[in-house]
């Protein structure tokens, strides 16, 4: 269905190699591969890490919120733009969730301001998200949660292996928290980690990971343990070990993988910066080490959001939001959650491609340069001017235009007529060159 889909697997023949390996061994529970990776995944992390597998990242958020006994009376501030799983894990330890807006339309992290303003005395923890794979503001969040006595869980979901100020993100809270799933940085199918720097948090999670059980099963197996004790109440969130061994095929692609994504970052802002009214966030990156799992935009307001995204998937280009308000969802409706104005215009105005998604230039550029650009040039005057590439390509773009608000019955005929003219040419647009280039998804 897709020429360009949103997400695309960076596997080859390791992954596939590495699950036979498993399968032949004859044991594929949690074992000596889960073990594996979670040495090299805290070795990624640094900062003397440590770091437990689970089966997903819901669970490590769950398993985190569990460890730190937050429960029926507290409440944890949370983001407002940020996936389900943080609300339903705060939810079902019965816990309140309280929401804390964006910092601006140009970070759209947790604002620490924000984060303050909503403390409580039933405050008991603080849940925030790296978006898009850009560190929040760790500084001024670690200061409010010393100053308050609050616990934080850093939800990395989109963040393996950034950097803030030369730390990791994930070793900064008392509690990090990864996804491992399809679409992440770093794809297992489904898998997670939890993380911490203090022993004691480390066993008291693993405790919770399988049952509260002293020993495991791979211990009986290897004859280290007949038996076991259960020393607290807890949950099978174990991974198994045809996952692990595909997180290390994966760990070890996962610096290039990063670098091609800062590559393709970088040609969509010099693609897009310039265009009036696009809201581009995240520029500003000086103290961090951002691992861009996605690169988010924001469309100017007036324009038919859903009418664009259509458009592409009629074109086989997918695009996606990054994410829906919760205070809109029917599930939550009678929690009487705070209102953030920033998320919300955030929310209602994103566009959301994944890296990799070379496709959206060549539709999503035209129509705003033809804002800027084609009536200027068209009230000029056309006569005596040769139809050459450059101007069948912004001719191109005005009837794609024209097409998207005002569903111009001769507008996509004459797009894909003016398009097929130009598509092997340089196109020069106000005296630049853009060259049609090969990019590979990341």
């Amino acid at each position: 269905m897709w020429k360009v889909q949103l997400f695309k697997l960076n596997y080859d023949d390791a992954e596939p190699n590495a699950v036979e390996e498993v399968v032949r061994s004859g044991w594929i529970t949690m074992g000596e591969k889960t073990k594996e990776f979670e040495s090299e995944f805290a070795a990624l992390l640094g900062n003397e890490a440590k770091v437990a597998a689970v089966s997903n990242g819901t669970a490590a958020l769950h398993l985190a919120l569990l460890a730190l006994g937050i429960g029926s009376g507290d409440e944890v501030i949370i983001p407002s733009l940020t996936f389900v799983a943080d609300i339903n894990t705060v939810l079902l330890v019965n816990a309140k969730p309280v929401l804390a807006d964006c910092r601006s339309l140009e970070d759209w992290n947790m604002d620490p301001a924000d984060i303050e303003r909503k403390i409580t005395p039933q405050t008991k923890a603080v849940m925030i998200v790296h978006y898009a794979g850009y560190p929040c503001d760790m500084d001024a969040i670690m200061d409010i949660c010393k100053r308050h006595n609050l616990r934080l869980i850093e939800d990395c979901a989109h963040a393996p292996g950034a950097k803030y100020k030369g730390q990791a993100v994930g070793t900064f809270g008392d509690i990090g928290c990864f996804s491992f799933f399809t679409n992440k940085n770093l794809s297992m199918g489904e898998g997670g980690a939890v993380t911490t720097t203090s022993a004691q948090m480390d066993q008291e999670m693993r405790y919770v990971r399988a049952h509260g059980m002293t020993a495991l099963t791979l211990d009986r197996h290897k004859g280290r343990a007949i038996s076991y004790d259960v020393v607290r109440p807890g949950l099978n969130y174990r991974i198994d070990e045809m996952r692990a061994a595909i997180g290390l095929a994966q760990l070890a692609k996962l610096p290039e993988a990063h670098r091609s994504r800062a590559h393709i970052v970088s040609r969509y802002i010099d693609a897009f910066k310039d265009i009036e009214g696009l809201t581009l966030p995240f520029l500003d990156q000086t103290e961090t080490e951002p691992v861009y799992h996605i690169f988010p935009t924001m469309l100017p307001d007036g324009i038919d959001r859903m009418k664009v995204i259509e458009i592409l998937k009629r074109e086989g280009v997918q695009s996606s939001i990054h994410y829906p308000m919760m205070q809109d969802f029917s599930a939550f409706k009678g929690f009487q959650l705070d209102e953030t104005p920033i998320a919300r215009e955030i929310s209602h105005l994103q566009y959301l491609v994944e890296n990799g998604l070379v496709g959206l230039i060549l539709f999503l550029t035209p129509v705003f340069l033809v804002v800027r650009n084609s009536f200027r040039k068209l009230k000029r005057g056309l006569a005596g001017r040769d139809l050459n590439a450059g101007f069948a390509f912004e001719m191109a773009a005005f009837c794609f235009f024209i097409n998207i608000f005002f569903v111009n019955i001769l507008g996509a005929p004459l797009f894909f007529v003016m398009l097929g003219f130009v598509v092997s040419q340089k196109y020069d647009l106000d005296g630049q060159r853009l060259v049609r280039e090969n990019v590979p998804c990341s």
